[in-house]
């Protein structure tokens, strides 16, 4: 443990960002999966509108620095094509 008062404190913020990140990162996962599973059942319209979801979850977390900009660019990139696949 740290004896410095401003370590202990980055500690503290340190835990929770770990946990909001891990929330979000969760999240998108999640999004991404309910693309897959509608694109596995045919379902065009369900696809498209998981895949605008989840499009907009990836861009949450890349303003907040959860996930790269370009990082949420290319799994957006491959939702809206894989979505688009089966139209």
């Amino acid at each position: 443990m740290a004896n410095i008062k401003s370590q202990k404190k980055r500690i503290l913020t340190n835990e929770k960002a770990r946990l909001r990140n891990k929330a979000v990162k969760s999240a998108l996962k999640t999004a991404v999966k309910k693309v897959h599973t509608a694109v596995e059942a045919g379902d065009a319209a369900a696809a498209r509108a998981a895949a605008l979801e989840a499009s907009r979850l990836l861009d949450k977390a890349a303003s907040k620095g959860v996930i790269h900009a370009k990082q949420a660019a290319n799994r957006k990139s491959g939702v809206m094509k894989l979505a688009n696949s089966i139209s």
